[in-house]
């Protein structure tokens, strides 16, 4: 059986001392090239690892952070955590990801039981239910350094990244506008996270400025904690919309899961788009071009999200005193086929 070398080892081997073998793993100025280059060789060739447990409580560290999603099967979600995994990796540190199933007392248990593990600092995008921030808060308060992405609250005060709802909703509402719809609904999520609420805004606003009425009908906000609390409402929803006498000519949806499920729920139910009803919503699938039709989308920098909201960490887990910032990264809208101009 292959026994795993040491610090020791390493030193004996090579006649140097064990504080110098540690200086040179960890690249230090105070140690020379040639002895760096020679810690190394022997290092690799023997397949040295360091004892992380050691070394977190050398440092007062353990160099690893937490991150609590939704779920990681979300398409959008994916990508955010390609970039958080990618800045951890380039930064020495290791990543733990939990997921919250939209459940706020779930949500509560993945952070106490990353707490109570001892991460360094703790990257959250909270549930659609989470309504009190005051756990996060007390958990601050003893000293974790915590960072809000994707779903931002005013309740906490720390760094926050997100991308620019309110301007993707206004540029999606008002694509639709231009294409000659004036009877638009909206479909978002039943939460008071910001997320939801500046896409309300964007929405409420592109219809302000090109002098078209709200219509509170026209807006329905739905259950999407649950796969089946998301069927279940949202057909309800546009069972509502469609069959109104005065139906809607196009859609606008708040996000990922909403637009895709609209989509196939439209076409289920034989509605011809975007002939019948025009379609755009919020969106990160790879599969926006191969769906039937391909699916207008408000797409937004996933991978950046996470990366930035990542490099904020790191930075505040090295300074604790820095003052906080918000950073809303800009979206882009991909038209397709689903809110083509009818002619």
């Amino acid at each position: 059986m292959n026994k795993t070398i040491t610090l020791r080892d390493i030193a004996k081997a090579l006649g140097l001392s064990v504080s110098t073998v540690s200086r040179a793993l960890t690249d230090s100025y105070q140690i020379g090239d040639e002895t760096k280059q020679k810690v190394l060789a022997y290092a690799n060739e023997h397949h040295y690892l360091p004892n992380r447990i050691a070394r977190s409580l050398k440092e007062g560290k353990s160099r690893s952070i937490g991150v609590v999603v939704c779920s990681i099967d979300n398409n959008f979600v994916a990508q955010m955590l390609d970039g958080i995994d990618h800045y951890c990796t380039e930064h020495n540190y290791q990543l733990i990801i939990m997921q919250s199933k939209e459940s706020f007392e779930q949500e509560k248990a993945c952070v106490n039981l990353l707490y109570s593990g001892g991460v360094d600092g703790l990257l959250i995008s909270p549930t659609y239910q989470t309504t009190d921030f005051e756990y996060l808060i007390k958990l601050q308060k003893a000293g974790l350094p915590i960072v809000l992405f994707d779903r931002l609250s005013s309740q906490i005060d720390t760094h926050k990244v997100a991308a620019d709802n309110f301007k993707g909703a206004y540029d999606a509402t008002m694509h639709l506008i231009n294409n000659g719809h004036r009877a638009i609904a909206h479909i978002n999520s039943h939460t008071q996270l910001s997320m939801a609420t500046e896409r309300f805004e964007g929405y409420q606003t592109a219809l302000k400025d090109a002098g078209l009425e709200y219509r509170e009908e026209l807006v329905k906000f739905c259950d999407t904690t649950t796969v089946s609390a998301l069927n279940e409402n949202l057909g309800k929803a546009l069972g509502q919309l469609m069959g109104s006498k005065d139906r809607p000519t196009a859609i606008f949806t708040a996000t990922d899961q909403l637009s895709t499920k609209c989509l196939a729920l439209l076409n289920k139910t034989g509605y011809q788009i975007p002939n019948d009803v025009a379609l755009i919503g919020f969106s990160n699938t790879d599969l926006a071009d191969a769906l039937n039709p391909s699916l207008s989308t408000v797409h937004q920098p996933a991978f950046e999200i996470g990366s930035l909201a990542t490099a904020q960490l790191l930075s505040l887990i090295k300074n604790s005193s820095e003052s906080f910032e918000t950073v809303l990264l800009p979206v882009q809208i991909e038209v397709r086929a689903s809110s083509a101009q009818i002619k």
